[in-house]
């Protein structure tokens, strides 16, 4: 199958491996309460021990967005994910279901999922390492610190959004972004890259705080792009916002050469990362998460949501490369939840037509909230089409551009409420076209994907509680923590 070139005369699949290529430049168990004392953690030197962690969040990943990424990769570009390639390799890896919960519900948000395995402690949604009553719990990236590793968290989505706050802070609300990006600096964790400088930015915090201008006096290299971001001295601590809120999406930033060759993508991101880190000689743990898949299937966007997942994919293969050849790395790749749990459909007599409809996502140049920025309530139903079209290369009837243009005016009802929003109305349009289609818009229950391979895994069981993966991290690494 023929590559789709993109507006910048870039292959699809070359856009998304460019970092990797670029990269190479690059180079220049119980917890207590923080406000108790505490003793310094100490390191356990036994042999095979995890000297590194390396913990890969692919935000909001129900099983049909792993399956549906992966077939992309397989009829788009010829290729397995490296997700499948784990579990057909002969490497000694863990496979995995994994229990999400909340403590106050089945259903988690990402800030109770994260601290699940940040803390050791189910803590209810919207916390961060803080119990009901108020209690903090220690951070595993705090924890970490003090016993004398490197710290490092990588994310699309803000640098102090729910899954990275999870490992690294303590607050009651996972919106007090401004105060998470205080409680960073106070830790003085080695790496943080992503998006956010809105709080960070003394223009945009409540207080007027220029936390740039405290990280970079408090000995830290600043940067907010791709170039600066392979030059930063080495020797220095790093914070990278490379935008003002998450990082955009793979596919809008496909389309746009400046985007393209001024934000570095998840992989490039990881593999930085990885270089700046791993030359300390007590090991670091590393965060790195796809943040922003679980906004395409907020959005009911297959083709977001796909190709953050294909990004997400080429970030576990720096990952896995590191770990070749060595024995020192714990690898963790997972979700922490499940969202709207997207899935192709069979389309057509014998369900002949599901490859042709589903091979369309390829054509695909836009992300839904690249369309219904540029739409309003005055909005044309040859508006809606053109625009349309554009994003996603299909002939959009004229009946399903009226009903959008209908949902765009809050005119349209569905038997089912949630699916009344724009952005479900938007992607049940579309999977006429494509095949793809979601049951919400929300966060599910399910049961996730937990992948592993390193020192340790022999202590996972194949169905594991989320706060199981603290305790993995602290006797994979023989770090212990005392009073």
């Amino acid at each position: 199958m023929s590559e789709k070139k993109e507006g910048n005369g870039v292959s699809r699949k070359d856009f998304l491996k460019q970092g990797l290529a670029a990269s190479a430049f690059f180079t220049g168990a119980g917890m207590i309460p923080t406000g108790c004392a505490t003793k310094k953690a100490a390191i356990a030197k036994n042999p095979g021990d995890a000297k590194n962690i390396i913990f890969m969040v692919s935000d909001g990943m129900s099983h049909g967005t792993l399956t549906l990424a992966d077939l992309v990769k397989r009829r788009q570009f010829g290729e397995v994910s490296n997700w499948m390639k784990l579990y057909n390799s002969d490497r000694n890896f863990h496979r995995g279901m994994m229990d999400m919960a909340s403590l106050d519900s089945p259903v988690t948000d990402s800030s109770a999922a994260s601290s699940s395995w940040g803390c050791g402690h189910r803590v209810n949604n919207r916390s961060v390492c803080m119990g009901p009553e108020g209690q903090k719990y220690q951070p595993i990236l705090e924890v970490m610190k003090g016993a004398g590793k490197k710290t490092g968290m990588v994310t699309t989505a803000r640098i102090t959004h729910a899954t990275p706050a999870g490992f690294a802070a303590n607050v009651v609300h996972r919106d007090m972004e401004d105060k998470i990006a205080e409680q960073y600096l106070e830790q003085r964790y080695d790496l943080l890259m992503g998006g956010g400088s809105r709080h960070f930015d003394p223009a945009r915090r409540e207080d007027g705080k220029d936390l740039h201008k405290a990280y970079s006096e408090d000995g830290y290299s600043v940067v907010h792009n791709k170039q600066d971001m392979a030059t930063a001295s080495a020797g220095k601590r790093l914070l990278g916002t490379f935008s003002t809120v998450h990082m955009p999406f793979v596919i809008d930033r496909m389309a746009s050469e400046e985007l393209s060759t001024t934000v570095p993508n998840l992989a490039e991101m990881s593999e930085t990362a990885l270089e700046r880190l791993s030359g300390h000689s007590e090991g670091f743990i590393l965060q790195i998460e796809g943040g922003r898949i679980d906004h395409g299937a907020h959005d009911n966007d297959a083709a977001a949501l796909i190709y953050d997942q294909v990004g997400f994919d080429e970030a576990i293969k720096v990952a896995m490369d590191f770990c070749d050849g060595r024995d020192d790395t714990l690898l963790v790749i997972t979700t922490d939840h499940g969202n709207a749990n997207p899935g192709l459909n069979g389309a057509g007599e014998d369900y002949s037509e599901t490859a042709k409809r589903f091979d369309r996502i390829q054509n695909f140049r836009q992300s839904n909230h690249w369309i219904l920025d540029g739409l309003d309530r005055e909005s044309s139903v040859n508006q809606v089409r053109d625009r349309m079209a554009h994003a996603t290369n299909l002939d959009i009837s004229r009946e399903h551009a009226a009903m959008f243009q209908k949902a765009i005016r809050g005119e349209l009802v569905t038997p089912y409420y949630l699916k009344n929003e724009i952005e479900a109305v938007l992607g049940s349009i579309l999977a006429n076209y494509l095949s793809i289609n979601f049951i919400g818009t929300n966060h599910t229950a399910d049961y996730v994907e937990l992948a592993a391979m390193g020192p340790g895994i022999e202590k996972l069981d194949h169905f594991t509680r989320n706060t199981e993966l603290f305790d993995l991290m602290l006797e994979s690494t023989g770090v212990r923590v005392s009073a």
